[in-house]
């Protein structure tokens, strides 16, 4: 019994010191946009402003909207994730100063982990620090997403999204769905057949072990699991003591050996598919050509290169296993669920404006007939330019992320441009926040923008500054042409056969979910799909 007293004092010492540094910490910590004189929001203790998000009473995305709308005439507004100061960049002209002009000052987002704690998570793409280690992994996967690869690509995701359509008319009559699982199941298997170079079928094998692990690998995005990110704004010590991983054992050992299956079986049998593994082969061997050649984009939501490139040279790099199950992580990540969200939000929108969806239709056929004699190409599909318009329409009512960040790795001044402001420090310890889902909801740069209205891209050639799907500046999303090909070829092969409508279980309006971090719908996707006359 006495052991028992004893670790229950330790225990109850410990906790009590704990409060008493975290008291401490928050009291000094929550005065930060104050003694600046900075325009923010009073925060309460422990949660800071999240408060309402953590307790699921709100959205991320509707609650940075809420700050957002509430300091119009601001450039910026401070709040605090939990002790962290943050910073909600509203000016589009100084968002742009910090990812592109100044980003050699701001090359990162927040780190969340060590790669002593978790080498898979802290090895991917989005989350490596700015250093020169992900320039160079940068560099080297680029390529992988150039015209020349996205065409060699076309056939594998038009052969997924074929199979795809051809189950749904098997019985040839009205079928009902919660389209964000058919579509979680087809990106599957493009991104299995495309990055990783396996084969499934995700539609007649519902339970592979490829989907249940691009399931697991989402569920980061999802409170309470997404919580292992807020201890890291807490204490990041705490968070490297506690070894924090968002990328269990299991989902790593099944990565790793997916990997190093393919690459025996290509080494064995010198098989070459233009993926992502073949670029680090290549790049492990040191044998890889850095295409840093122009490649022009038509796409209007693709990353407009002319402001974020830079001089992509790679270095020797050290390829290891854990880099390379990182990246195909990552890609799971960014193509099993932000793409398939996507389609759900433009089957959603199509369902709900008739109009609209005809209108894609005709540009579909009239587009096929013109270019390719009726067959879909690569050209065609890049072609289209209202289905361009529509797709650019859904990533703005609809961005995949609800908001993007920067961390500095040096001292930064934000200079005072507007009467009445000072300068703002921003410190390694800031974090600046892009309030993505709020700026394309600002009336003010997209007139009415809760309608869906495709028009208005009508004309533009290139994005605007306040279009940010993919983010903004080199750290934007290396794989948004990739995206943005998927989604139009399904959303094809799915018109030419079906017509979307709303069913009774649709949900109108949407409603975001309150434990995702994401701008998804809470009660799902339903529609029905009408198969069309000859199917087309």
């Amino acid at each position: 019994m006495c052991g028992v007293h004893i670790e229950l004092i330790i225990f109850i010492t410990v906790l009590c010191a704990v409060k008493l540094i975290m008291h401490y910490t928050f009291k000094k910590s929550k005065k930060y946009w104050e003694q600046h004189r900075t325009p923010h929001e009073k925060p309460s203790f422990f949660f800071g402003n999240l408060a309402p998000v953590i307790l699921g009473k709100i959205s991320m995305a509707e609650y940075l909207q809420k700050i957002y709308d509430r300091y119009k005439t601001h450039r910026y507004v401070g709040i605090y994730q939990f002790q962290k100061p943050a910073l909600i960049l509203r000016d589009i002209k100084l968002i742009n100063e910090i990812t592109v002009k100044e980003f050699e000052k701001f090359p990162q987002h927040m780190l969340y982990t060590s790669a002593q704690a978790d080498p898979i998570w802290a090895h991917n793409l989005f989350a490596m620090p700015g250093n020169q280690e992900w320039k160079d992994l940068r560099a080297t996967l680029s390529p992988a997403f150039t015209s020349s690869k996205l065409k060699s690509l076309f056939y594998l995701i038009d052969n997924c999204a074929q199979s795809f359509t051809e189950h749904l008319l098997e019985s040839n009559e009205f079928v009902k769905l919660e389209m964000k699982e058919a579509f979680a199941r087809l990106t599957n298997d493009i991104i299995a057949s495309t990055a990783l170079g396996a084969t499934c079928n995700s539609l007649k094998n519902p339970d592979n072990d490829i989907f249940k692990m691009g399931v697991a690998a989402c569920n980061i995005a999802k409170f309470p699991k997404s919580l292992k990110f807020f201890i890291n704004n807490i204490s990041p010590k705490l968070a490297k003591i506690l070894k924090v991983r968002f990328i269990n054992e299991e989902m790593r050992l099944f990565f790793e050996k997916m990997i190093q299956d393919s690459i025996k079986m290509r080494e064995n049998s010198s098989l070459v598919r233009p993926d992502i593994i073949h670029l680090l082969m290549e790049a492990r061997k040191g044998q890889l050509k850095v295409d840093i050649g122009s490649d022009s984009i038509t796409e209007i939501a693709a990353v407009d290169e002319s402001r974020t490139t830079f001089e992509e040279k790679s270095s020797k790099i050290d390829i290891t296993d854990d880099i390379m199950t990182a990246q195909a992580v990552i890609f799971f990540l960014a193509g099993f669920d932000t793409s398939s969200t996507a389609m759900s939000f433009a089957a959603y929108e199509l369902a709900l404006h008739p109009h609209i969806q005809q209108r894609v239709v005709d540009n579909i056929h009239n587009t096929m007939e013109e270019e390719e004699d009726g067959k879909l190409s690569y050209k065609t599909v890049t072609s289209m330019k209202y289905l361009d318009m529509v797709v650019a329409e859904v990533l703005r009512k609809w961005p995949p992320f609800a908001v993007t960040d920067r961390t500095t790795t040096q001292s930064y001044v934000i200079a005072p441009v507007n009467e009445g402001e000072l300068p703002v420090p921003i410190s390694k310890d800031v974090l600046c926040l892009i309030p993505i889902f709020a700026i394309h909801r600002d009336p003010a740069l997209f007139p009415n923008p809760e309608d869906f209205n495709p028009d208005r891209f009508l004309g533009i050639s290139n994005r605007s500054l306040a279009f940010l799907p993919f983010g903004s500046g080199r750290r934007n999303c290396i794989g948004s042409r990739f995206a943005l090909l998927e989604i139009k070829i399904v959303l094809i092969r799915i018109l030419l056969k079906f017509e979307i409508v709303p069913i009774d279980e649709t949900p109108i309006p949407i409603v975001l979910s309150k434990t995702n971090v994401n701008p998804v719908s809470d009660r799902g996707y339903w529609l029905g799909l009408k198969p069309r006359n000859g199917h087309c």
